[in-house]
């Protein structure tokens, strides 16, 4: 069963996600940049406003790690959960006009190395997603609404990176995927993996991510992706204390 490590400016979840995943004793763990010196992340957390992981144990017993730079020592340290949210600090978030750095893409970079290189990645699936929408250039109207959710919106990147991709037609080997989904295919495709069960939202009407992966394959040996910033500058980056969005 593979491992699912995603990276996301903003992520969606809810009490009854985290509770699938601890009735099957699947494991796992937010990674959150620090918002404000010696406070909690919590703006930067989604599960900030699910009340029985905010105020109960979970929030203080290791689910919660922060700053998000966190992921490389665990990756290391052999200690990476079965299930990971990787939330990057402002300044890496590559949203417009949050920095006049070119940081993001080294740091997708850097965590899809580190996993790359370790032992984990011949089990694992990293969702790379982002939430801001494609309007800026993006001429694709939305799909017509399949659920009472609202439907899909505009469309966003995403990119899937496995050992167990299946092979495309393009010159890296890479799959272009034309089936259309949404943030509950991520949700959906972890259901289906773990056998969890049914969130009953946006998990029941989207297309699970699975026929973009073929686990009987051979895993694909893993390629280091250069990057103009290094792990070390990440490291060692000081926190940006910027606030998750300010529009």
């Amino acid at each position: 069963m593979p491992r699912i490590c995603g990276r996301t400016t903003a992520a969606s979840t809810s009490s009854e996600f985290s509770d699938l995943l601890d009735a099957k004793g699947v494991s796992w763990k937010y990674y959150t940049p620090t918002w404000k010196p010696n406070t909690s992340s919590a703006l930067w957390n989604a599960f900030d406003v699910i009340a029985p992981v905010r105020y109960g144990p979970e929030w203080t017993d290791g689910h919660i790690s922060e700053p998000e730079k966190n992921i490389f020592n665990d990756i290391s340290g052999n200690a990476l959960p079965a299930v990971s949210w990787v939330i990057p600090d402002s300044a890496n978030s590559d949203h417009p006009g949050y920095s006049s750095k070119d940081t993001g893409p080294s740091w997708v970079a850097q965590v899809v190395n580190a996993i790359g290189s370790s032992s984990y990645w011949d089990s694992t699936v990293v969702i790379v997603v982002w939430d801001d929408w494609g309007g800026f250039y993006d001429p694709v109207a939305p799909p017509l609404p399949r659920d009472n959710q609202g439907g899909p919106g505009f469309r966003v990147p995403m990119l899937v990176i496995s050992p167990f991709v299946k092979t495309g037609s393009g010159s890296q080997g890479g799959l272009v995927s034309h089936t259309v989904y949404s943030f509950g295919s991520i949700i959906r495709f972890i259901e289906d993996n773990w056998n969890l069960g049914r969130l009953g939202t946006t998990d029941g009407t989207s297309a699970s991510m699975a026929d973009m992966l073929d686990p009987s394959q051979p895993p694909r040996t893993f390629t280091q992706i250069p990057s103009k910033y290094s792990r070390s500058y990440f490291l060692h980056q000081r926190p940006s204390y910027a606030p998750v969005d300010d529009e």
